[in-house]
């Protein structure tokens, strides 16, 4: 399939960001958020959602195992944000105007966007 097949095919999926999903059907679970995507870019958010989910293990079994670890609590905060900040440009691009009205009203600053 090429690029311009993928851009035809764009559908609606309900994001729900605080449980990492991407979901086809709105009333299989609660989500916050709503996308119009193509397969190449609903991946793309689900690939950093399970980015999301490691990091949140890494950091559980880091101080878990070593309290006093290396690496400190504000580095760890740092990544966590980068990544919250690269998941919501990524819905805000492909939100539709609700979601994008509702992350503007969130003040974050993503994408070049101060909301």
């Amino acid at each position: 399939m090429n690029v311009y097949e993928e851009e035809g095919q764009r559908k609606t999926y309900y994001v729900s960001v605080g449980a990492g999903q991407v979901l086809e059907d709105g009333e299989a679970a609660s989500y916050e958020l709503e996308i119009v995507a193509n397969e190449h870019e609903r991946d793309g958010l689900k690939a950093l959602f399970a980015e999301l989910s490691s990091m949140d293990e890494a950091e559980m079994a880091h101080f878990h195992s070593s309290p006093f670890g290396s690496a400190s609590l504000e580095e760890m905060n740092r990544g966590y944000e980068g990544l919250i900040k690269q998941i919501y440009t990524l819905i805000y691009r492909l939100g539709t105007e609700g979601t994008r009205k509702h992350i503007e009203s969130m003040n974050m600053e993503i994408g070049g966007l101060k909301g």
